[in-house]
C-alpha cells in the first residue's frame, strides 16, 4: 500500500519529472511544427523587389506636399492585414437596449387615429418579451439628451419652442402650434420624450464605443431622421440619429460613420446636416415616384451626392414604384452599399431603422417581409468590427413593425437570418435603372463602382442593338408650392386602409409569421481536423503550392484566435467506396487506390493536370471527403448551424 504522505523530496522529485515531461511535449510540438510548417528561407530576388519598392516610395511626394522634402523620406502604408490582427483578441460582446416606458405618453390629442401612436413602441417591445429576446441584451439605462448635446445639430430657437410647451394643458394652443409643421404633433411630454430619445441614442453609441456591448437597438420615439436644423418634420423634434453621430465625432473621435437609412421616407434631415462632411456617408433608400411622394423633394435624387468635401458621401436610392420586394432590396445591398461600405470602411453603423418599408404598411406600400430585415442588418454587422447600433424611425403597420423590429433585435444577439418563406424575385426593371442611375452618379467617388464598362459617343451612335447601354433619364414632377402663411393640416392628414385590405395583409403576416422557422442548434460551429491530412505530400517537389503547411497554419491560426475551444470539433471519418462513387466512377477510385501502391507514381501523376501521388494519397483524400460529409451531416441533422 502506497503512502499518502507527500516529503520535500519526493514533491521535489516530482516537479523534476512533470517539468521533464513538459520539456519532452515542447520539444515533440516544436519538431511536428518544424516539419509541417518548414522554414522560410531568404528569397533573393523578393529582398531585391522590396527594396526597389521601398526606394521608389521613400521618393514619390506625398498627395498634396509641395515637393518630396515635405515627406521626411517616410511613406505610410496601410496594412491590409491589420484589421485582421486587430482582431486575435476580439471577442463578442453582449447585445445592448435601450428604451423606456415613458416613450407612450407621447401622442396626438386631438387625433385617436394619428398613425404616430404608442403602441408603435409598445408593440415591438411587447414582440421582443414574446420571442424571451429583451432578457438576454444588456439593458442601457436611457437619459436625456442636455441641451449642449441638442444645439450641435438643431437651433437654439427650435429647442427654446419645444420646450415652451412642455407640460402645457392649452390643447388648442398645442395645435395650432403643429400645424406650422410638417405632419408634427405636439404633446406635452413631446420635449421630455425628445430629449429622450436623443440622449438615449446617444447612451447607446457610447456604450458601443466604450466596449460594453458589442451592439445594439434604441427602441425609441418619437422619431428623428426628417428633423432639421431648424425644423421639426414628419413626427420629428430631434434628429436622434444624427446628434449622436456628431457626438461620436466630438467626443469619441470618430472618422467615419456609415448612417444607413432604410425608413420608406427620405431621411431629409439628416442628409442636410452631412451634406458636406465626409466622415459621415449617408445612405438612403426611400419612395421617391419621381418626386411625387413625401417629403416631394428634389434633393431626394439620386444625383444628389453631397457637397465640398462631402462630394459622393451622400447616397439617395430613390424607389420609383410601390410593390418593391426583398429582391430589389437585396440588389441594392449587393450592387451599391456593400462595395461602397467596404471601401470607406467605417469606424461605425448607425442604422435609421424606419418598418414602414414592410409588407403592410400604408404609407410604404412596399412588400419588404419582416423576416427580411435580418438579412438587410446581417451584413452590417461585418463592417466597423461589429459596432452597429440600430435606431428605430417609422413604421405603421403595427404587425409588421412588431414583427420586424424584433427580428432586427434578433439578428443583432447573433442569432442566424431566418429562412425566408416566399421565393426571392430577381429587381424590377425600375430598380435596375435606379440602380444604375446611382452608380453613374457615383463612379467618379468610388473605386468598387468602377467595374462596370462605359461607352462613348461612338459607340452609341454606332452600335446597334444596344441592351447593355445604360442612358440616364431622369424625371421629377415639381409640386405646387403651397400658399403662404403656410398652414399644415393636423387631421386625418394620412392614408387609411380599408378593412378588407387590412384583413388580406394581417392574414399574409401571420401566414409568414406561422411559416418562419425561428429554432436553430446551440452549437454555432463545428469542425473536424486530422494531423493524417498532413501526410499527402510531393515528394519530388518540396516548394509544391499544395503542402502539409497550408491547413497545418489554419489550424495554428485557429488556435491563435482562440477560436478551437469555442468550436465542437467532430471525429473524422473515411468515406465509404459507396460514397466516393456518387460523382466518381469506380475505375477511377480504383486507380487512385492502386495507384499508391506502385512505384511508378510520378509517372502516373504525370498523366493528369496538377496532380501528385503519396503512399497517404488516397487514405487521406479519403478522409477528406469523409470529413467533409461528417460536417454535412452535423448541420443538416440541426446539430450545429454551420462548419
Amino acid at each position: 500500500m502506497s503512502s499518502t504522505v507527500v516529503t520535500r523530496q519526493g514533491a521535489q522529485k516530482t516537479k523534476i519529472t512533470t517539468r521533464a515531461q513538459r520539456a519532452s511535449v515542447e520539444a515533440a510540438e516544436t519538431e511536428r511544427k518544424a516539419k509541417f510548417y518548414g522554414t522560410r528561407k531568404p528569397n533573393p530576388a523578393l529582398a531585391e523587389a522590396k527594396k526597389r519598392g521601398k526606394l521608389k516610395m521613400s521618393t514619390e511626394p506625398k498627395e498634396g506636399a509641395a515637393n518630396p522634402d515635405q515627406n521626411g523620406g517616410v511613406v505610410q502604408l496601410k496594412d491590409i492585414y491589420g484589421s485582421a490582427i486587430a482582431a486575435t483578441e476580439l471577442v463578442r460582446g453582449p447585445t445592448g437596449l435601450v428604451y423606456d416606458e415613458k416613450f407612450a405618453e407621447h401622442r396626438c390629442l386631438w387625433d385617436d387615429g394619428y398613425p404616430e401612436c404608442p403602441e408603435r413602441f409598445t408593440r415591438v417591445l411587447e414582440r421582443c418579451r414574446e420571442l424571451k429576446l429583451v432578457e438576454r441584451c444588456a439593458v442601457i439605462e436611457p437619459r436625456m439628451a442636455s441641451e449642449e448635446e441638442v444645439l450641435t445639430k438643431h437651433t437654439p430657437e427650435q429647442l427654446e419652442i419645444l420646450k415652451s410647451t412642455r407640460g402645457s394643458q392649452d390643447v388648442a394652443a398645442l395645435e395650432e402650434l403643429s400645424s406650422h409643421y410638417d405632419a408634427v404633433f405636439i404633446h406635452p411630454s413631446s420635449y421630455d420624450c425628445s430629449l429622450l430619445s436623443a440622449g438615449s441614442t446617444i447612451e447607446l453609441v457610447d456604450a458601443i464605443l466604450e466596449g460594453r456591448v458589442q451592439n445594439g437597438m434604441a427602441i425609441i420615439r418619437p422619431p428623428g431622421h426628417h428633423a432639421m436644423k431648424a425644423e421639426y418634420n414628419g413626427y420629428c423634434f430631434f434628429n436622434n440619429v444624427a446628434i449622436a453621430a456628431q457626438h461620436a465625432l466630438d467626443k469619441r473621435g470618430l472618422k467615419r460613420i456609415l448612417v444607413v437609412d432604410w425608413d420608406i421616407h427620405h431621411g431629409q434631415g439628416t442628409q442636410r446636416m452631412f451634406y458636406d462632411d465626409p466622415r459621415v456617408l449617408y445612405f438612403s433608400i426611400h419612395r421617391y415616384e419621381c418626386g411625387t411622394f413625401w417629403p416631394n423633394l428634389r434633393e431626394s435624387d439620386f444625383d444628389c451626392i453631397g457637397e465640398g468635401a462631402g462630394l459622393g458621401y451622400n447616397f439617395n436610392v430613390p424607389l420609383n414604384r410601390i410593390g418593391m420586394t426583398n429582391g430589389d432590396y437585396l440588389a441594392i445591398w449587393q450592387q451599391l452599399l456593400l462595395p461602397v461600405a467596404l471601401e470607406f470602411d467605417p469606424e461605425m453603423v448607425l442604422v435609421s431603422a424606419g418598418y414602414d418599408s414592410a409588407l403592410g404598411d400604408e404609407k410604404g406600400q412596399m412588400e419588404i417581409t419582416p423576416a427580411f430585415y435580418p438579412h438587410l442588418l446581417s451584413p452590417l454587422m461585418s463592417l466597423a468590427q461589429g459596432k452597429v447600433a440600430v435606431v428605430l424611425e417609422g413604421g405603421y403597420c403595427l404587425t409588421s413593425l412588431a414583427e420586424g423590429g424584433a427580428l432586427t433585435l434578433r439578428a443583432l444577439l447573433g442569432d442566424p437570418c431566418p429562412l425566408l418563406v416566399e421565393k426571392l424575385q430577381p429587381p424590377c426593371e425600375s430598380m435596375q435603372q435606379t440602380i444604375l442611375n446611382c452608380v453613374h452618379s457615383h463612379r467618379p467617388y468610388w473605386k468598387n463602382l468602377q467595374l462596370n464598362a462605359t461607352y462613348g459617343l461612338e459607340e452609341l451612335n454606332n452600335v446597334n442593338p444596344q441592351p447593355n447601354f445604360h442612358q440616364v433619364i431622369q424625371y421629377y414632377v415639381q409640386q405646387e408650392p403651397k400658399p403662404e402663411p403656410v398652414r399644415y393640416e393636423t387631421r386625418h392628414c394620412y392614408p387609411v386602409q380599408a378593412s378588407e385590405e387590412k384583413n388580406r395583409i394581417e392574414e399574409r403576416l401571420a401566414m409568414l409569421q406561422i411559416a418562419t422557422r425561428l429554432t436553430f442548434p446551440a452549437t454555432r460551429v463545428c469542425y473536424v481536423y486530422d494531423d493524417l491530412l498532413l501526410e499527402h505530400r510531393n515528394l519530388h517537389e518540396d516548394l509544391h503550392p499544395e503542402q502539409p503547411q497550408r491547413i497545418a497554419r489554419i489550424f495554428s491560426r485557429h488556435e491563435e484566435y482562440k477560436l478551437l475551444p469555442r468550436m465542437k470539433r467532430l471525429k473524422p471519418r473515411h468515406a465509404t467506396t459507396d460514397e466516393l462513387c456518387l460523382v466518381h466512377s469506380r475505375q477511377h477510385v480504383n486507380v487512385i487506390r492502386r495507384t499508391v501502391e506502385r512505384e511508378e507514381m510520378k509517372q502516373v501523376a504525370d498523366k493528369f493536370n496538377s496532380v501528385y501521388f503519396h503512399p497517404k494519397t488516397f487514405e487521406c483524400a479519403t478522409l477528406a471527403t469523409g470529413s467533409v460529409l461528417q460536417v454535412v451531416d452535423e448541420v443538416l441533422n440541426g446539430q450545429s448551424r454551420s462548419g
